[in-house]
């Protein structure tokens, strides 16, 4: 037992530990091509036969060390491979692009070893779970996947509502680039703030395609062939959509992600693609981040107990109830049959005022103007991003107080209200540019007066967009999914703005390509409070 896996199993508050472990690092196994991709392979040090869990990742394996060593002490082979182009294996690194072929091969090599015995599972967040997707099709009759805030289709990732995820694959190069090259000065990154100070300044960068050079200093294949092919480019994403390998025959499948996390939609309709087909996945949402330390720690007990119920026949650790959510504001854990939990109540509120939302009386019949300047851009506050600091509910002040941001609160309220699933915001505008954006936040703002974000939901007009009659936009905002309780005494609030930079990369209000543009129109943006409304999914829970 390494000092790292007895700290992790201390603070994880894993099961007791059942073997020791040998370790053979480095490994070379040649794909179909001939590329060799580094793997490691942690075999528990007991009689077997003993199931394996396999995890290919681009971070490094080392980071996972302690991870594998705590499934192998636990009675698993645990095979870690870094994904072509990355760490010591060979290749080019093309972000998706190799994981369906490489996975398959390594599962053939798997199933050549005289340790395997036809039992395998798959485990890992965000692109590790990509990577399970990527071979779902292709596991033994006896098999498990666990995949933590992920998804079989990154195009709505990348591409939200078709605008750029600008601050995620900012952030998400300088992570890849840096371990490959300085992983210990990268880690040390991650938590300092310094991946986020280094995207912020680098997302000013124009033309965007710079914006490589602007935050690792060079230039960055992935990047550049991806600004080249992957925008508004159907058949560059058919290769790299799995979603049609979820079958009735995809094994036991666990969910685990976070509200505040930038993928939980996509992760969710996974799910509902599993239960459509007469699956019984499990599901576990947190009020986490898409790297909360509470999330890992979830992770990872869920995980062994999950393996241990499908690999080998234990399902003593199990909760009765598939669906486990945390419903944030009562801070408590709830479990259901289903998600969502049974039919919702929607409820309705509206403007009726200057700054204020109701749900009865009479509606406004007003507007609200602002002006959108992408050269000072509305920037985003915390909320589902990618991001090491700053992401998850955080206190809205700054963001309020500026004058292209528009704030509609509620009276206080007289008693609990629960919200689960998506609420949906109907936003009647116009604008004096036909580039604009729309993004759209629920905030519960306390007695103390602090306005801390729910949820949030983002849409994108251009010359396409259908205009009414009156030259307005009638536009749906679909807000991510979320579980939130507003206590009595709370108030809601609801935010309307033209941008979050950099999460979303801003708009120019032009319509050049996004790759070269370089041009700055500031818009004039209209809120018609008649036609504005945001209805709630509400529930009752016992």
């Amino acid at each position: 037992m390494s000092l790292s896996s007895l700290y992790l199993a201390w603070v994880e508050d894993l099961p007791p530990r059942l073997n020791g472990v040998r370790k053979h690092r480095g490994i070379s196994l040649a794909m179909d091509d001939g590329v060799i991709l580094k793997t490691d392979h942690y075999a528990p040090d007991a009689p077997g036969p003993h199931p394996t869990i396999l995890m290919r990742l681009p971070y490094g394996r080392r980071g996972f060390g302690p991870i594998a060593e705590a499934y192998a002490e636990r009675g698993f082979h645990v095979v870690v491979q870094a994904c072509r182009g990355t760490e010591r294996s060979g290749g080019q690194f093309d972000p998706f692009a190799n994981e369906r072929a490489d996975g398959l091969a390594t599962l053939e090599w798997i199933k050549q070893q005289d340790w395997y015995d036809g039992r395998i599972g798959l485990t890992g967040p965000s692109y590790l779970g990509y990577a399970q997707w990527a071979i779902c099709d292709a596991l033994p009759e006896t098999a498990a996947m666990a995949t933590k805030v992920t998804t079989a289709d990154f195009r709505p990732v990348v591409f939200p509502a078709g605008a750029f995820h600008l601050n995620l694959w900012l952030s998400w190069v300088q992570v890849v680039e840096g371990l490959r090259t300085s992983p210990l000065a990268t880690a040390a990154r991650m938590f300092s703030g310094d991946i986020e100070r280094r995207t912020e300044k680098a997302a000013t960068t124009l033309p965007l395609i710079e914006a490589d050079k602007a935050v690792v200093n060079h230039k960055v294949g992935f990047w550049r062939y991806w600004f080249e092919h992957a925008i508004g480019n159907d058949a560059f994403w058919a290769e790299l959509d799995h979603r049609h390998r979820l079958t009735e025959k995809t094994p036991p499948v666990h969910f685990i992600s976070g509200w505040y996390d930038f993928m939980v939609d996509p992760l969710l309709a996974d799910y509902q693609r599993l239960v459509s087909l007469g699956h019984q996945p499990y599901l576990t949402v947190g009020s986490w981040f898409h790297v909360a330390e509470e999330l890992q720690r979830d992770n990872l007990r869920e995980t062994l107990a999950w393996m241990r119920a499908w690999l080998l026949g234990d399902k003593s650790a199990l909760r009765r109830r598939p669906v486990r959510i945390h419903i944030a504001g009562h801070d408590e854990w709830h479990e259901f049959d289903h998600y969502p939990p049974g039919p919702a109540s929607p409820q309705t509120w509206f403007i009726s005022g200057p700054n204020r939302l109701s749900n009865a009386g009479t509606r406004a019949h007003g507007s609200d103007q602002y002006r959108y300047d992408p050269a000072d851009p509305t920037p985003n506050l915390g909320g589902a991003i990618f991001a090491f600091t700053g992401a998850g509910p955080v206190d809205n002040a700054p963001l309020e107080s500026r004058p292209d941001v528009l704030a509609y609160t509620s009276q206080v309220l007289l008693a609990d209200l629960t919200i689960i699933g998506q609420c949906a915001v109907m936003l009647q505008a116009r604008a004096a540019l036909p580039h604009a954006d729309f993004f759209v936040r629920l905030n519960d703002v306390g007695p103390d007066g602090i306005s801390r974000n729910v949820c949030d939901g983002f849409v994108r007009t251009t010359p396409e967009t259908p205009v009414g009659p009156d030259g307005t936009w009638r536009l749906t905002v679909h807000l991510h999914a979320t579980a939130h309780g507003f206590r009595a005494g709370h108030r809601l609030r609801l935010l309307i703005a033209s941008g979050a930079h950099p999460r979303y990369a801003r708009n120019m209000g032009t319509a050049e390509p996004i790759t070269t543009a370089t041009t700055m129109l500031a818009n004039e943006i209209e809120i018609l409070h008649a036609g504005t409304t945001i209805t709630l999914p509400t529930y009752t829970l016992d």
